[in-house]
């Protein structure tokens, strides 16, 4: 069973679509990292997905129901662009308004409980207007995971944190995940966070999904270089260039792609008396995939 299926989802906007012909498959227990720029369609999807935003036309269901189904509904827990909470009240206060709205009998077990998820335990006191931006966010994520909802949506919920604040939300994440079987479909612009916590992608572009894949089938795309410095990065450059396919100088490397063996480069250059410095081999990340993809879409 996947936890959303969308299946030809548009919503136009004064004739033009922001959302055209949308498929998408969020499997069960999936960090689902969904992925494009501004303007590409994925807070419109988000909320059609929760309902704020009725569909032109296509389907969309969740754990094989359709969305708007009020057994299914219960199931889902959103943040999307702010927690909307009160910020003369505490933490708690705004909690326990929320288990008001949804009914919760047994609310102040519920509340500790998600304070506990988000860690905030400590902070039920303070008055939301008192707060970090890093720990707003958290308690955006406690407010949607009332209810104890297999299903987290979740809208730039990591943009604008330090590092520490992106640190303690990858953890949350991934304790939602993995202690309590939640499925988590999350938008973000920081990619290089996102790939840390991901299990599948799917890229937007323009409204219509570009590409859907796994963390792992990523991983198995991406291009292998091998990352290199050396005493004169000029006369190196020249020679790997005239050698091998694709060459560059990044970030004050020598990037050598396709070449599974940092040997063959060094043997290489040592052959023209370049001593080699620093050499690895790696591959690219999900900015770098993300960034060629769209090149090659803008090329099309």
């Amino acid at each position: 069973m996947n936890a959303i299926e969308i299946r030809n989802l548009s919503k136009s906007f004064r004739g033009m679509y922001a959302v055209d012909h949308l498929n998408m498959t969020v499997p069960q227990g999936a960090i689902y990292g969904f992925i494009g720029e501004n303007g590409s369609g994925k807070s419109t999807t988000m909320k059609l997905i929760c309902g704020h935003l009725v569909r032109d036309e296509g389907e969309v269901t969740l754990f094989d129901r359709e969305h708007t189904d009020p057994g299914v509904r219960v199931r889902v827990g959103a943040l999307i662009e702010n927690a909307g909470c009160f910020p003369n009240s505490s933490v708690y206060q705004n909690l326990r308004m929320q288990t008001i709205n949804l009914g919760i009998e047994n609310y102040d077990e519920e509340i500790r409980r998600v304070l506990e998820i988000v860690r905030m335990e400590d902070n039920a006191d303070l008055k939301f207007k008192s707060c970090s931006l890093g720990m707003k966010q958290r308690i955006g994520i406690a407010m949607a995971l009332l209810g104890d909802p297999a299903l987290l949506i979740l809208d730039e919920p990591i943009n604008g944190l330090d590092t520490d604040g992106m640190r303690i939300m990858r953890e949350i994440l991934l304790d939602i995940t993995e202690k309590y079987g939640c499925t988590v479909l999350i938008s973000s612009h920081i990619l290089g966070e996102l790939e840390k916590i991901a299990t599948h992608y799917g890229i937007i572009r323009r409204g219509k999904m570009v590409m859907e894949l796994s963390a792992e089938e990523m991983d198995s795309r991406a291009q292998v270089f091998v990352s290199l410095k050396t005493g004169d990065m000029k006369s190196a450059l020249s020679a790997l260039s005239e050698k091998y396919g694709t060459v560059r100088e990044e970030d004050g490397y020598i990037r050598v792609y396709d070449v599974a063996d940092p040997a063959e480069i060094t043997a290489f250059l040592m052959e023209r008396g370049q001593a080699v410095r620093e050499i690895r081999k790696n591959k690219i990340g999900l900015e770098e995939y993300y960034i060629e993809l769209m090149s090659k879409k803008e090329e099309e």
